[in-house]
């Protein structure tokens, strides 16, 4: 199996939001609700602007310091 580099200089827009939505599964069944969310996380990504792992990190960095819009609840879903 070849790897594909997922770096915004290595792939399209569309190439990107492929990798996103293959990386999600189904996207229409993921919880309730929360699909928009998670594929609004990946916006930046997917325009060019911040890489996959940026985003990422940023997303976990919410939960790491307690702040997600749930108070310190926590939880997986990012809506």
């Amino acid at each position: 199996m070849e790897y594909k580099s997922n770096l915004i200089k290595d792939t399209t827009e569309e190439e990107r939001r492929a990798i996103v939505e293959e990386s999600l599964g189904n996207i229409d069944a993921l919880c309730d609700g929360c699909a928009p969310g998670i594929l609004e996380m990946y916006e930046d990504y997917i325009a060019g602007k911040k890489e996959l792992r940026q985003v990422n990190m940023e997303f976990n960095a919410r939960y790491v310091r307690g702040d997600n819009d749930r108070g310190n609840q926590g939880g997986s879903c990012v809506m």
